[in-house]
């Protein structure tokens, strides 16, 4: 599907170097075929020596002969970069932005002419290729269009295809996640060096359990009610920890950090 493409890249940054990386390692496309923009020269330098990708620093001349238009700049620069290049883009380019919280209507206003543009949240576990992403089609995008980001993007890790009023909530949800992991992890581990041990061997055994626990999860399609019961037995240490969880709220607390990170995006995106 991107082996005949030409792909650019608007923005090298960390989430930018992450699609590269995947696209290459996933071996999609061939380095010839992706250009990188970016305004600073030692990031395009380390980019073509670490991957052998074109690189420029004209975002309307890259643009120009390219198929797939990513962008990946910061939100508050995505009007701008838009209005940029517009006149380089027809409609047989696609363009996907990665820009959080900026819905498709407005991408398509900054153009000022009919584009095709698909939507994308990713999060930052997509640098080692085990990212969450959910997509949505903007109004001129087609069916093919949405596959082909899809294929990108399933490349960094897995994705979901949702109606745009849910990006919010996919914002929320995996695009917050991660953090709420990292407080996961780092509260295990605390507990682990309360309890007597070394700060390294707490930190190890906490992370790899969330990260097993969560391949367990994904690889058996259990429900993840069935794999806690299966942990936890009658009388044990396990439904005493679970006990104290519950004392504390802890599904209220995800819940509710989940709908407040949700409810902000639609404010950032008004």
């Amino acid at each position: 599907m991107l082996h005949d493409k030409r792909l650019v890249l608007i923005g090298g940054g960390n989430m930018g170097e992450a699609i590269v990386k995947g696209l290459l390692a996933a071996e999609l496309v061939k380095p010839p075929q992706i250009t990188v923009t970016d305004i600073i020269e030692a990031r395009l330098t380390y980019l073509r020596e670490t991957y052998a990708v074109r690189v420029l620093t004209d975002n309307a001349a890259a643009v120009a002969p390219a198929d797939l238009i990513i962008l990946a700049v910061k939100p508050q620069d995505i009007v701008l970069t838009v209005q940029g290049i517009a006149a380089a883009v027809d409609e047989h380019k696609v363009v996907i932005s990665i820009a959080a919280g900026v819905p498709t209507t407005r991408i398509e206003a900054a153009f000022g002419h009919p584009v095709r543009v698909v939507r994308v949240m990713p999060n930052t576990p997509a640098l080692v290729l085990a990212g969450a992403a959910g997509l949505c089609a903007g109004h001129h995008a087609t069916p093919a269009d949405l596959d082909m980001a899809r294929t990108l993007f399933d490349a960094l890790g897995k994705t979901v295809v949702v109606s745009e009023y849910l990006m919010d909530a996919v914002t929320g949800l995996s695009g917050s996640g991660p953090a709420y992991i990292f407080v996961l992890i780092e509260a295990l581990a605390d507990g682990g060096v309360k309890m007597g041990l070394t700060r390294d061997a707490a930190l190890t055994l906490a992370a790899q359990t969330v990260y097993g626990s969560a391949k367990l999860l994904l690889e058996t399609g259990l429900h993840p009610g069935e794999l806690k019961d299966r942990v936890t037995s009658p009388a044990g240490t396990t439904i005493a920890g679970l006990h104290a969880l519950e004392e504390h709220a802890f599904r209220a607390a995800i819940i509710d950090a989940v709908e407040q990170a949700t409810e902000r995006s639609r404010e950032l995106g008004r």
